[in-house]
């Protein structure tokens, strides 16, 4: 939902309610289904979902994601622009959340193009790929945001959930509830036809641990917003 200038709390709470409605209904109709969430402020809408979910006792962590593909896409995208490549040739793991700085992508985990990038070539890009959304809602004048990037976010996510229900295992990147720094967390997975079969180890750079320690909090104080929303039904 974007409701172009008003307040944020606002916007939050009319998100909070759309997801409780949505899901809730998933849980009483469909308890099995794979739910893939792109509402904003995915770091905290997802701790919603689970919430809804445990309350009718149907929560399985492996069938919930918060869809963060569009950070990667982003971090695909400005980096092979630097490197005059195409996104095609570039995979970015982009790990943390998905608001602001709380988006750590591990450029120097970047397939092929490891060590190539200088520490102010990695800090541009990396504070780029963090601000992009909000550099969208600028330019727009605050009369929309990223909608079309976002759909096609979440068509890819969806189109990699289709192929693993379908047995083709693969890797993508998601906000879920795992053994992360943070109760919910972004960070590759291997997605097979039970949703989540498990993660996928990434060892950050120096530079890239300190950038996620020290946003910790701030993911932390969202992921807790959305834990302890309390909709008047369920």
């Amino acid at each position: 939902v974007y409701k172009g200038r008003v307040s944020t709390q606002s916007t939050w709470e009319a998100n909070a309610g759309i997801v409780v409605g949505l899901v809730s209904h998933v849980a009483q109709v469909c308890p099995k289904a794979m739910l893939a969430i792109i509402t904003n402020p995915v770091n905290s809408m997802i701790p919603v979902a689970a919430q809804v979910l445990r309350s009718h006792g149907v929560y399985d962590k492996r069938r919930l994601f918060g869809v963060t593909t569009l950070d990667t896409m982003r971090a695909n995208t400005f980096l092979a622009q630097a490197k005059g490549l195409a996104p095609e040739q570039i995979n970015v793991p982009v790990i943390g959340g998905h608001s602001g700085t709380t988006i750590i992508p591990l450029l120097s985990k970047t397939d092929g193009l490891v060590g190539s990038l200088t520490a102010e070539e990695a800090r541009r890009l990396t504070e780029h790929i963090q601000s992009a959304g909000t550099a969208v809602v600028e330019a727009k004048q605050g009369a929309g945001s990223a909608t079309l990037s976002m759909a096609h976010a979440a068509a890819q996510f969806v189109l990699q959930l289709v192929r693993a229900l379908r047995g083709e295992r693969t890797v993508a990147c998601t906000f879920v509830e795992g053994d992360g720094p943070t109760s919910f967390f972004a960070q590759p997975v291997l997605l097979g036809p039970e949703g989540v079969e498990r993660l996928v180890e990434v060892i950050p750079s120096a530079v890239e641990e300190r950038r996620t320690r020290e946003m910790l909090a701030t993911l932390n104080e969202e992921i807790r917003h959305g834990l302890d929303f309390r909709p008047s039904k369920l």
